[in-house]
């Protein structure tokens, strides 16, 4: 068979999948780079660019309420705690969460970035922000052309630099991955790392970001790709993990990981049932914060032949 035209982001954790250093089994995978790797997510829920490819779980939610023909295999290829993906003017007068009510929050690129989806979770769940009395204004458009932003966001802010307006003060808060030596921007959440630890110990929720999507044709074309898929990523994972622990020529990303591995145990679990908390999570606050129209079983996201496997 022709070989699968995959898109998948550059990591340690998929190093070894597409260097080839671990077997594909009957797969051929011919990877196609695309920098940054969000630009092949849009690709993929609008143009079905790629037989396989990596997707922010919320463009893949958004997508699958539009019925997209793409489905999910349980492979969380990114995943972090988001206390840390608040920030602040620090003249703003905002001290808490709950001074975010009244204001507009800037979010980096679209609404229904997987980041700000956890982050206004946070906010609601942990901190007892009410989100609609929140205006959340989007640096750009979804991934998923079809959707349309609930009455309390906007684009009043499209392609502007989002680190900027926060600077200024026009934004008086802004969520995203974000970076700035400004001296007038801070973390609203203090200690966040801390906190984002004492979350998962309280609740078990490791949130995860992106997933993998099939096309579906391909899934009907070759049965059995999903679970070859699925063990091909496994093996890689293994790979990086084998080399973590080996402690060499290590990585920002890779101290990262074994750090979050002290908390968390695996630091990259695969599978449904290692995730399922984290799964109804985003499940439930993609149908809280009006990204999706209504709730669905964490099996219907997920390939048939996957449901069990364990990574």
């Amino acid at each position: 068979m022709a070989p699968l035209k995959t898109a998948i982001g550059n990591y340690g954790l998929t190093r070894p999948l597409k260097d080839g250093s671990v077997s594909t089994g009957g797969l051929q995978l011919d990877h196609i780079e695309v920098e940054p790797i969000i630009a092949a997510m849009r690709r993929m829920v609008r143009g079905l660019e790629f037989d396989v490819c990596e997707c922010a779980f919320t463009t893949y939610l958004s997508a699958l309420s539009f019925e997209k023909p793409v489905t999910a295999i349980p492979v969380f290829v990114t995943r972090n705690f988001h206390h840390r993906a608040v920030f602040i003017n620090t003249r703003s007068g905002i001290e808490t969460p709950k001074d975010l009510e009244g204001r507009t929050v800037g979010v980096n690129r679209g609404y229904t970035v997987t980041t700000g989806l956890w982050v206004r979770g946070i906010l609601q769940h942990e901190y007892g922000v009410n989100l609609d009395k929140v205006t959340w204004a989007a640096t750009d458009d979804e991934h998923v052309a079809e959707f349309k932003l609930p009455s309390n966001a906007n684009y009043s802010i499209k392609g502007k630099p989002i680190l900027d307006l926060l600077a200024s003060g026009e934004i008086p808060a802004a969520v995203g991955d974000l970076r700035s030596d400004s001296p007038d921007i801070k973390p609203l959440i203090a200690n966040a790392r801390d906190a984002g630890f004492a979350s998962y110990r309280k609740t078990g929720i490791y949130p995860l970001n992106h997933t993998i999507v099939i096309k579906n044709s391909v899934l009907q074309a070759r049965p059995g790709v999903a679970e070859e898929l699925f063990n091909a990523f496994k093996a890689a994972k293994k790979a990086y993990l084998a080399r973590l622990d080996a402690g060499k020529d290590l990585t920002a990303a890779d101290q990262t990981a074994i750090e979050l591995r002290q908390v968390v145990g695996d630091p990259f679990p695969y599978g449904i049932e290692a995730n399922r908390k984290a799964l109804d999570a985003i499940v439930q606050y993609a149908v809280e914060q009006r990204v999706i129209p209504k709730r669905v079983s964490v099996e219907e996201l997920f390939a048939a032949g996957t449901h069990q496997l364990v990574g």
